[in-house]
C-alpha cells in the first residue's frame, strides 16, 4: 500500500533512452496520472515532466525520455501533479538493454565456425556474446555463449545448411538487476563457408548434375522396359491371334487373267490344283511314299513310284492325268504291293502296313 509498492518496468536502451511503464488500468482505474523524472542528486533536483507518454486505452501507462546520467528518480502523480502517488530512486545503469551486435562476421575452418562482432566502446566486460544455430533437420536452436565479442563452435557438417543468429546479453548481477538481452541480429544462412540467401538454396551444382543424370537414367530405363514389354506383347498377340494369310496372292491369276471365272481358271490350272493337293492335303502320304522309296533304293530295287502302287482305275485308263488323279485319290480299301509287303489305302488316305 506504500508509494514503493507499484510494479513498474524499467528499460535503459543501450544507456541512451529510458522507458518506464506501469499498469495504468489496474493501478489507477479512475485517474489519468502524470509522470515526472530527474537525474539530479541531493536537494537540487530538477523534476522534468514527461513529454512522450505511452498510452493504454487513452490512459497514460508509460513514459519515454532520454538517459542523462547513472542515477534516476521517478515520480507518478495525480493528473494535475499536486499529489504524489509513487516515488522511486534507481540506478539507470542496472537496467541497460544492449543494442544488437554490429558488423557480425563468420569465419569457417573445416568443421569449426568463429562468430564475432564489433566491441562496444563502453562496459564491454558487462556483455556476453551468444551464438545460436540450427540446420534444416533441427527443431530447436543450439546455443553457445562466450565473453564479448567472439564465440567459437565445432562439429558443423559441411553437407548441411545452417541458420545463424547472434545477440548480446547483459551480465547479472554484476552489471544488471534484470536479465536484459539485445534483439537478435539479422539471421544468416551458411553452408561449408558459403553464404546463402536461405537454406532452401543449398542444392549445389554437383547435386543438380546428379539429379539430372538420375532423371535421364530413369527415362532410359523406362524406355527399355516399354520396348521389352512391346516385344513380349507382339509375341503373345501372334500366339493368341495368328495372322490370317491373304488369299489374293495364291489366286492372283483367277482375278487378273480370268476375271473371276473359276471354271476357266480350273481348266487351265489343273496342275496347280494337283500340286496344291499334294502340298496341303496329302503331306503325310507323300512323305510316307518318299520314305518307302528311299528304303527301296537302299535295298537295290529301284523302281518308279508309279510302279510301286497299282490301282485298278489307273490301269484301265490310258490317260496320264487320270492315272495321276487315281494315284492321288485311291479307291477305298485298295491293296498295293510294295517291296514284298501289301499296302492298304483307306478312305482317309492313310498308309497302313
Amino acid at each position: 500500500g506504500g508509494k514503493d509498492a507499484i510494479n513498474t518496468t524499467i528499460i535503459n536502451f543501450n544507456n541512451e533512452k529510458m522507458q518506464i511503464t506501469w499498469a495504468a488500468r489496474e493501478l489507477f482505474p479512475n485517474e489519468n496520472v502524470s509522470f515526472f523524472y530527474t537525474f539530479g542528486e541531493g536537494k537540487n533536483k530538477v523534476w522534468k515532466p514527461c513529454i512522450t507518454y505511452l498510452l493504454d486505452q487513452d490512459y497514460n501507462s508509460g513514459c519515454l525520455f532520454k538517459t542523462e546520467g547513472p542515477t534516476l528518480a521517478i515520480s507518478i502523480r495525480n493528473s494535475n501533479g499536486s499529489e504524489e502517488l509513487f516515488y522511486k530512486n534507481l540506478k539507470a545503469d542496472f537496467y541497460i538493454k544492449p543494442s544488437p551486435p554490429e558488423n557480425v562476421t563468420f569465419f569457417w575452418e573445416e568443421d569449426t565456425v568463429t562468430a564475432s562482432c564489433n566491441k562496444p566502446e563502453r562496459n564491454a566486460w558487462c556483455l556476453t556474446f551468444e551464438l545460436q544455430y540450427k540446420s534444416k533437420f533441427d527443431k530447436e536452436w543450439q546455443s553457445r555463449t562466450s565473453k564479448c565479442c567472439s564465440v567459437r563452435e565445432q562439429g558443423f557438417d559441411p553437407r548441411k545448411c545452417y541458420s545463424f543468429r547472434v545477440r548480446l546479453r547483459r551480465r547479472v548481477p554484476y552489471c544488471n538487476v534484470v536479465k536484459y538481452s539485445s534483439d537478435w541480429a539479422a539471421e544468416t544462412f551458411w553452408m561449408n563457408g558459403t553464404l546463402l540467401d536461405s537454406c532452401d538454396d543449398d542444392i549445389t551444382p554437383q547435386s543438380k548434375t546428379v539429379i539430372v543424370l538420375s532423371c535421364l537414367l530413369a527415362v532410359l530405363l523406362m524406355m527399355l522396359i516399354l520396348l521389352i514389354l512391346l516385344c513380349k506383347w507382339q509375341r503373345v498377340r501372334m500366339s493368341i491371334l495368328p495372322a490370317i494369310p491373304d488369299p489374293k496372292y495364291p489366286f492372283a491369276d483367277l482375278f487378273n487373267y480370268h476375271n473371276g471365272n473359276l471354271q476357266e481358271w480350273l481348266d487351265k490350272n489343273d496342275h496347280v490344283v494337283l500340286q496344291t493337293k499334294l502340298e496341303y492335303e496329302e503331306p503325310e502320304s507323300i512323305t510316307e511314299a518318299e520314305s518307302q522309296q528311299e528304303d527301296g533304293k537302299n535295298s537295290g530295287k529301284e523302281e518308279p513310284l508309279e510302279k510301286i502302287f497299282t490301282f485298278p482305275g489307273a490301269a484301265e485308263n490310258n490317260d496320264s492325268k487320270a492315272a495321276e488323279i487315281a494315284c492321288l485319290i485311291p479307291a477305298s480299301n485298295t491293296i498295293a504291293p510294295f517291296a514284298g509287303f501289301h499296302v492298304l489305302m483307306n478312305d482317309d488316305m492313310y498308309v497302313m502296313l
